[in-house]
């Protein structure tokens, strides 16, 4: 005769507790590259309909950080999920490979060696590089569980991607948007290029605020307006100085004109013996910051009386003219302000007007060329304030001077103060009012997540100036034009020269470009132009490869190259994002993408932003090697990463615990159906316990909420979803109430096989909810769960089995409800009842019911099961109107009060249930006679539980 415990199904399983994912992981990955995953995918769903996913290109240059992988994981996961929606998903990873990084990089490894090579050499090292850097960083990713196809990947050094960047530019051209002009554009010493406005981020910046006077020379000619008769004193005047404010003392040896603003009103003020001009409103706050307390207001004069008004240089030995401009302001410093043509953008617009040219007397590498000057001629601009300072006490032109904390550009590489240096430089016409009306028409339609990112990118194109796409070094895109040598035009048959340069590039790659002269391509008139040398911005560059098919290698046709989704960092709207949409609406009329999805920054639990630059960057590689990349990928898919997500071991430690309760669920769960055979066991819905038909309800609902939280994205929202259903509906409800059945019951009584069942649909659910998140952890489970076949699980679809109880039906969503409300109550009372130690299990407890007529015909329907509801041995049902003064009176739900006593019956070692003794059968082992009744009979006894 079998013993209790042979008698009993007890859970057996041999999927692990412990999850080994850093050697399972492996393991695995080695099985999707035996079995050709990605491909069989892409054979699979070839037919279906596309969703394209663009990648925006990384840096082939060193590891790969946290940004990458979260960027790389949220991919995954919408393509994952986008897959088991019927979807053909493909994806093709890109990388750039040009750019300054990684100019740099190859310029520290050869240090000294690099007076050696030449320009053709340096770009073969900068392609070999490049390519061992992408070779590395795919093994990265991959490890990180990212489906691509990683045999056929997108670099911006293949020889199509070349061609199309420069056909895309030739377009650009052909339609009128490209200029060339001497203007001020922001200039990195360390870079020693210019920088788009992508390139630039605002730093705080500590200046030495100065308050020059320069010595108007004609101020007989001041027209100054007075209550007083005083135009004969005007004309005895000698001294009279305009106060000009500045923040940049460094650009005063390349000042040629004081601006002031035509509509302002200004004051002639007198201190002491001496006369100053100011602003009306800045005069007081000028005279309140030196603490002044006798000056005198001897007259006004509008600021366009001023005009054309001649001044002494503060130290240099020339005359510069007052002159207008709108952009002076009285927000700040005098109403007056020192124009530097070379280095301010206002500055070179107000002196165009005046046909004052830059000096351009600053060199690349920021250091004075003022031979006739020797204070400061080969000094950097950065290091000579201490001398401008003495040049100016000498000739005692400075009012006054303070330190101010402002917002100053910095190279968001060096993290170093740029300047606006005025040089030559090729330029897309973004201020043309009708391009820039078309973008925005396009930003409109394009769905942002989140939406502010809408708002963002209008507000950046209002704000864009015209687009500078030139860079003076080597490592890039060349731009293909030649202009003539002395009118600095284009070419006139410049496109047509582009396209046969793009023909010859796409065979032989760029170095023919470099490689050639002049007489290569123009058949006329060769020695009257010259070949530019300047590469393109690698931002034009990345933002034109939506031109191309990209998914040449596994997609015939994607309408109109247009992306379904775009998906990048946050700081990808002033970069990536914005370049694509300026490139795609000028050759193409719309934008290059449907949707843009961006996610925020990492950082640490000190709220700093991680960073390479900072070296307080978390490396993927060593968390997947402690944690398991599934960790990192659950990590990413649980934080709301639309904002800036924090990283810590503590963080992780959290995210572990999520794991491990969604992992103990599945082994739980497989551990019950250890002989469960879907070809013979699986119970017919209508015949099922209706309990179990409630479970396939709750997880129904479930799956349509994770599911329609997966389409909107919000992944921190399908996993609070999975957590919640493995601790609560299954956890705390469902698996608590089938234990009885499962473990007790014959092994082939429908209830048992009803149970076994409702979680074989469940496990079939729950793996496929986790599988784009916890891909690893869905995989292992699903090759336990089908062994046999040894397909992937992500070569399914939604799981369809389960279905929504009928709303007709008299047990229905709402009685499931009330019912585990009720329950959720008489719980709170079990546990005071075992916190006090009255009672050790709730099996020992009679529980007894007062309640009114609808609640007792509510409970009544349960009949003898009721009891399997409570987890208690033994249910009554009272009138409410008989409770005893004693009973406990529940809030929450009216007329209902409770009693729970200690059974004074006889516990059954097989099922632990409290019986009387005659329920006992007198043999070996003692057990009960419900006990006796499921060992020995399979048929149906139970309705509900």
């Amino acid at each position: 005769m079998k013993t209790i415990k042979q008698s009993l199904n007890l859970p057996k399983t041999k999927f692990p507790m412990k999850a080994n994912l850093a050697v399972k992981e492996i393991e695995i990955l080695k099985i999707w590259e035996k079995n050709k995953l990605y491909d069989n995918l892409h054979l699979h769903n070839k037919k279906k309909k596309i969703f394209s996913l663009h990648d925006g290109p990384p840096y082939a240059n060193g590891d790969i950080h946290i940004g990458h992988a979260v960027n790389k994981i949220l991919k995954d996961i919408i393509l994952k999920f986008k897959r088991m929606s019927g979807f053909f998903a493909p994806y093709i990873p890109c990388w750039d490979c040009h750019g300054l990084p990684i100019e740099q990089k190859i310029e520290q490894i050869l240090k000294k060696k690099i007076n050696n090579i030449n320009k053709n050499q340096f770009r073969k090292i900068c392609h070999k590089y490049v390519l061992k850097q992408v070779d590395k960083q795919k093994k990265d990713f991959i490890r990180l569980g990212i489906l691509a196809d990683w045999d056929n990947i997108n670099l911006t050094i293949d020889y199509m991607n070349q061609a199309n960047t420069i056909n895309v530019l030739a377009k650009i051209v052909e339609k009128g948007y490209i200029y060339r002009d001497l203007r001020p554009i922001h200039w990195c010493f360390h870079c020693q290029s210019s920088l788009a406005e992508a390139e630039i981020e605002y730093q705080k910046k500590s200046s030495l605020s100065l308050y020059i006077l320069f010595m108007i020379k004609n101020h007989n000619l001041l027209k100054i307006k007075s209550k007083k008769p005083i135009q004969e004193k005007i004309n005895t005047i000698i001294n009279v100085s305009i106060i000009v404010f500045t923040t940049t003392p460094w650009t005063l040896p390349t000042c040629q004109a004081i601006a002031v603003n035509p509509n302002l009103q200004y004051q002639l003020i007198k201190i002491k013996k001496k006369y100053y001009i100011c602003e009306k409103k800045l005069t007081k706050e000028i005279i309140k910051k030196n603490n002044i307390k006798k000056y005198k207001i001897i007259g006004y004069i509008n600021g366009k009386k001023l005009e054309n008004l001649k001044c002494t240089h503060p130290f240099l030995n020339i005359s510069i003219p007052i002159i207008l401009s709108l952009h002076v302001s009285n927000e700040l410093g005098t109403g007056a302000v020192h124009m530097s043509p070379d280095h301010g953008y206002e500055d070179f617009l107000a002196c165009k007007k005046y046909n004052i040219r830059p000096t351009q007397i600053v060199n690349s590498y920021g250091f004075y060329d003022l031979p006739k000057f020797y204070p400061l001629n080969n000094m950097h601009i950065f290091d000579i304030e201490n001398i401008i300072l003495k040049l100016l006490n000498n000739n005692d032109k400075i009012f006054f001077l303070e330190n101010i904390q402002h917002s100053y550009p910095h190279c968001w590489r060096h993290k170093k103060p740029v300047i606006l240096r005025t040089t030559p430089q090729w330029f897309i016409r973004l201020s043309d009012p009708l391009l820039k009306d078309n973008i925005l028409k396009e930003i409109k339609k394009v769905l942002w997540i989140p939406e502010w990112g809408k708002n963002k990118m209008k507000i950046m194109l209002k704000n864009r100036p015209d687009w500078c796409i030139s860079r003076q070094r080597t490592w890039g895109i060349p731009i293909p034009f030649f202009i003539h040598k002395y009118t600095g035009q284009l070419h006139p048959d410049t496109v047509s020269i582009m396209k046969k340069i793009a023909k010859k590039i796409q065979i032989y790659g760029y170095t023919i470009w470099w490689e050639s002269n002049t007489d290569t391509w123009l058949k006329k008139n060769a020695d009257m132009y010259k070949k530019i040398d300047d590469i393109l911005d690698v931002w034009f560059e990345s933002g034109s490869n939506h031109q191309l098919k990209i998914y040449k290698h596994n997609i015939s046709n994607i309408p109109n190259y247009t992306a379904n989704l775009y998906l990048e960092g946050s700081d990808q709207h002033r970069g990536w994002f914005m370049s694509s949409l300026i490139t795609s609406v000028i050759t193409k009329n719309h934008a290059p993408y449907q949707s843009v999805l961006t996610h925020g920054f990492v950082i640490n639990e000190l709220g700093q932003k991680m960073s390479k630059s900072l070296d307080n960057n978390k490396k993927p590689k060593d968390i997947v090697q402690k944690w398991g990349a599934d960790i990192l990928r659950l990590w990413v898919a649980y934080t709301n990463y639309t904002n800036d997500i924090s990283i810590s071991e503590k963080i992780l430690h959290q995210i572990s615990d999520h794991y491990r309760r969604i992992r103990n669920t599945i082994r739980f769960l497989f551990s019950n159906i250890f002989d469960f055979k879907k070809n013979t066991h699986i119970i017919k819905y209508e015949k099922m316990l209706l309990l179990d038909q409630w479970m396939l309800d709750v997880t129904y609902r479930y799956q349509k909420k994770i599911i329609k939280n997966y389409s909107n994205y919000n992944f921190h929202e399908v996993v609070q979803k999975i957590i919640n259903f493995c601790s609560i509906k299954l956890g705390s409800c469902y698996l608590e109430l089938i234990k009885d059945r499962l473990y007790t019951t014959n092994s082939n009584s429908i209830e048992r096989r009803s149970s076994q069942t409702t979680i074989f649909y469940i496990l079939n659910t729950l793996i496929r909810w986790i599988a784009p998140i916890l891909s690893f952890t869905a995989e292992e489970a699903w090759n336990y769960f089908n062994f046999k076949q040894k397909e992937s699980i992500f070569t399914k679809r939604w799981f369809k089995k389960i279905k929504p109880l009928p709303k007709n039906v008299p047990y229905n969503t709402f009685f499931w409800k009330k019912i585990f409300i009720i329950r959720y109550e008489i719980n709170k009372y079990i546990e005071q009842a075992k916190k006090s130690k009255y009672i050790r299990n709730s099996l020992e407890i009679v529980l007894t019911l007062y309640v009114d007529k609808k609640l007792f015909k509510l409970l009544l329907s349960f009949n003898n099961e009721l009891k399997y509801i409570f987890l208690v041995s033994e249910t009554q049902l009272r009138r409410y109107s008989s409770a005893p003064t004693i009973a406990y009176c529940n809030k929450n739900i009216k007329n209902l009060k409770v009693i729970i006593k200690k059974s004074n019956k006889i516990k059954c070692p097989r099922c632990w249930h409290y019986s009387k003794k005659i329920n006992f059968i007198k043999n070996n082992t003692n057990i009960c006679y419900k006990c006796l009744i499921n060992i020995n009979q399979t048929g149906k006894k139970h309705i509900f539980l």
